[in-house]
C-alpha cells in the first residue's frame, strides 16, 4: 500500500497544522508498517525550514504565495500522483486537488473555523479558500478531523455525504534542553507565574485572561506574574496583540504581564517547566495542543469549558466558563489557594496526556489506510 503524504504547506505553517504535519510524518518514519510505503512529497526538515514565502511584507509577497499554492495543489501535486501512483494522497492542509484523482483521498479539516467565525477572515480570501476546499472534495475523499466536536461541527457545515473520521493527533514532541537564561531574560527566576503558548488570535481571549489576571492580583495580592509567549494574530482581522499590549497598559500591568513573542523550543521547555499554570482561555479550539504540552510537563492546565478542549483534558484540567473572566479569575485563585488540588491536577494530567502519542497518532492513519473503515 503506498501513500503519499503532501508536506507542502509545511513552507508557511506555523502552529497547530505544523506540528500535527512535522508529528505524522516523523511518526512514519520512527513506527514503520510492512505494508505501508509512505511517499513524502517534501523533506520535512527542508521544507519547514524554507522562509520564502513566511512572514509576507506585502501584497505582492502574498499573492505570489497564493500563486504557488494554487499552482502546487492544481497541477504540480496531481503531477506527483500520476508519477507515484499512491493508493491513497493524505493532504493535511484542507485542501486537496480539484483534478480527478485515480486514489482514495484523505483531507484533514483541523476545525470549522472558515464557517463558524467568518468575521475573522478577510472576506475575498475566505471565499477563496472554502471554494478551494470544497472542489477537493470529491470522488473517494474521507474527510480526517481532530476531535469529535470537529467532527459534528463539519458535518453541520459540509452534510453527511461523505465520512468523516476522528484522529486525535500528538502534541509537538519537544527534545530540546531547557533555556534557563530566558527566566533571568524576563525576571521570571523564583516568581510563581501563569503561562500561555501561541498566537495572539482573538478566539483565544487573551484580553480576558489578562483581565481575569488583573483580578487575581487584586484579590491575592501575590507576587505572580502572567506569560503570554508567542507572536501575532494570522491576520489583521484575527491578531489582538496590539488590544493585549494596549490593555496590559491601561490597566497597570506592564510590571507584572511579560510578552516575550516568538520564542525557541529550549526556551519553550524551560517556560513550561517553571510554570505555576497554563491558562487556555479560548473560545473556539479545534482539538488544544498546549494542553497536553503542558500536561506532559507536569503543569496544571485552566482552560475554558469549550467542546473540543473538554474533550481533549477529559476531566484532567480546571474548566473555565468561557467568556467569563470572573469565573477565570476564581479558578486562578482557587488553584494558588489549594495545593492538594494542583497536585491533583498534575497527576490526572501527566495520565491524559499519556493518551496521545505520535505512534497512537500513527496507528489511527494505519487503520484507516489498511482497513478503509466506515466513519467512526
Amino acid at each position: 500500500m503506498k501513500v503519499l503524504l503532501d508536506l507542502q504547506y509545511l513552507n508557511v505553517a506555523t502552529t497547530g497544522i505544523k506540528t500535527y504535519m512535522m508529528e505524522l510524518a516523523n511518526a512514519t518514519k520512527a513506527f514503520p508498517h510492512p505494508e505501508i510505503e509512505w511517499i513524502f512529497t517534501h523533506d520535512p526538515e527542508k521544507q519547514a525550514a524554507d522562509t520564502t514565502f513566511k512572514n509576507p511584507s506585502s501584497k505582492f509577497q502574498r499573492l505570489n504565495y497564493h500563486l504557488d499554492y494554487f499552482r502546487w495543489k492544481e497541477f504540480q501535486l496531481p503531477d506527483l500522483v500520476k508519477k507515484h501512483q499512491p493508493d491513497v494522497l493524505i493532504c493535511p492542509d484542507f485542501v486537496s486537488p480539484a483534478a480527478s484523482l485515480p486514489c482514495r483521498r484523505m483531507t484533514v479539516l483541523h476545525d470549522a473555523f472558515f464557517w463558524q467565525m467568518p468575521q475573522n477572515y478577510p472576506r475575498w480570501w475566505r471565499k477563496y479558500f472554502l471554494n478551494l476546499i470544497r472542489k477537493g472534495l470529491k470522488e473517494k475523499t474521507e474527510i480526517i478531523t481532530t476531535t469529535q466536536y470537529s467532527k459534528t461541527a463539519l458535518h453541520k457545515h459540509l452534510g453527511n455525504e461523505l465520512p468523516i473520521h476522528v484522529v486525535y493527533q500528538s502534541p509537538k514532541i519537544i527534545n530540546s534542553v531547557a533555556d534557563e537564561m530566558i527566566l533571568d531574560r524576563l525576571k521570571l527566576r523564583d516568581t510563581p507565574y501563569f503561562f500561555h503558548l501561541g498566537t495572539f488570535d482573538k478566539r483565544k481571549n487573551l484580553p480576558l485572561l489578562v483581565h481575569a489576571f488583573k483580578t487575581f492580583l487584586e484579590k491575592e495580592n501575590q507576587d505572580f506574574k502572567l506569560v503570554l509567549a508567542g507572536g501575532p494574530g494570522q491576520s489583521i482581522q484575527m491578531n489582538d496583540f496590539p488590544v493585549v499590549e494596549k490593555l496590559v497598559s491601561e490597566l497597570g500591568l506592564k510590571e507584572k504581564v511579560v510578552l516575550p513573542g516568538y520564542i525557541s523550543d529550549a526556551e519553550i521547555v524551560s517556560l513550561y517547566q517553571e510554570a505555576f499554570c497554563y491558562v487556555f482561555p479560548s473560545e473556539n479550539e479545534g482539538f488544544g495542543i498546549p494542553i497536553l504540552e503542558a500536561m506532559k510537563f507536569g503543569v496544571p492546565v485552566i482552560h475554558s469549558d469549550q467542546a473540543a478542549l473538554k474533550e481533549i483534558a477529559n476531566g484532567a484540567g480546571l474548566s473555565s466558563k468561557s467568556g467569563d473572566a470572573s469565573d477565570l479569575a476564581e479558578k486562578m485563585i482557587l488553584l494558588s489557594r489549594d495545593k492538594a488540588l494542583r497536585e491533583t491536577l498534575i497527576k490526572q494530567g501527566l495520565k491524559q496526556s499519556d493518551n496521545f502519542s505520535p505512534k497512537k497518532f500513527l496507528e489511527a492513519f494505519q487503520y484507516l489506510i489498511l482497513d478503509a473503515a466506515p466513519a467512526l
